[in-house]
């Protein structure tokens, strides 16, 4: 075994016993607390591999997308609304005209005047 992971697993045991914190073994072996807080991690099976990293941080991406999307559907339905009943506004206006004039407005609109 290497010094390296020698002295890697002698930091870890010196974690896990319970004396020291992350910062305090950090500035004793002039070692990032972090770098020693993933070792840890890493031991106890909790550290997250590149693929896990890699779906959190697409699915973290795609949320505000999926918002988006979501607002721009919600506005889109909101227009459709409208326009449908401004559609049913003017059929119905169509229609009392001709009533009123005794013409059937949408016949005699859609024929051909020479």
């Amino acid at each position: 075994m290497s010094q390296k992971i020698k002295t890697k697993e002698k930091i870890v045991a010196e974690y896990l016993t319970g004396n020291c914190t992350y910062r305090e073994l950090g500035l004793k072996y002039d070692i990032p607390y972090r770098s020693i807080c993933d070792w840890v991690m890493e031991y106890q099976g909790r550290k997250p591999g590149y693929k896990e990293k890699m779906q959190r941080k697409r699915a973290k991406e795609g949320q505000p997308q999926e918002t988006e999307l979501s607002n721009e559907v919600k506005i889109l339905q909101s227009e459709l609304r409208t326009q449908r009943l401004h559609n049913k506004l003017l059929e119905e206006i169509i229609r009392i005209g001709g009533v009123e004039t005794g013409t059937d407005w949408k016949k005699k609109f859609g024929t051909k005047q020479s």
